[in-house]
């Protein structure tokens, strides 16, 4: 798989439309990006964004480097990855439910949960943002989320 939405810029405007709309505050201040948004998103944002399809059994379609470096999987590793195995298997009830109340209420913030890396180091994301990604039609296309602060069990 290509990093081709990576750095896409319809994608790049639907996180950022969105969570501003929804969350109510803007994801980054793109007016200083002049264009670049999408590339300064992926490649250089000092904070972790990913995004999950609207599967029964939500896979990732989305993961700046950030996240990546964070979670230790590479894009096209990531893009493959179902997001509920971001967490380990005792931890997902408490993952679905925050999920399940984004998907209803439109979003979430100051969560804090326990993942795992492809390494199996288990680390703490905190005070994550996770909102739903409705595109300009008013079509719900999955969700998404940032944190900027992590830390090793």
């Amino acid at each position: 798989m290509t990093t081709s939405l990576a750095l896409d810029k319809d994608f790049c405007k639907l996180l950022v439309s969105s969570h501003l709309r929804i969350v109510g505050t803007p994801l980054i201040d793109h007016e200083d990006l002049q264009g670049n948004a999408a590339q300064w998103l992926y490649e250089d944002a000092p904070f972790c964004v990913v995004a999950h399809n609207t599967d029964a059994d939500p896979r990732f379609v989305y993961a700046n480097r950030a996240a990546q470096k964070c979670f230790e999987y590479s894009w096209s590793e990531f893009t493959q990855l179902r997001s509920r195995l971001s967490a380990e298997h005792p931890n997902r009830d408490e993952r679905d439910a925050l999920l399940e109340s984004v998907r209803t209420k439109g979003y979430a913030s100051g969560y804090r949960g326990l993942r795992i890396a492809k390494s199996g180091r288990r680390f703490w994301i905190e005070n994550v943002t996770v909102w739903n990604l409705i595109d300009d039609d008013g079509v719900y296309r999955g969700q998404a989320a940032t944190y900027r602060q992590w830390k090793d069990v």
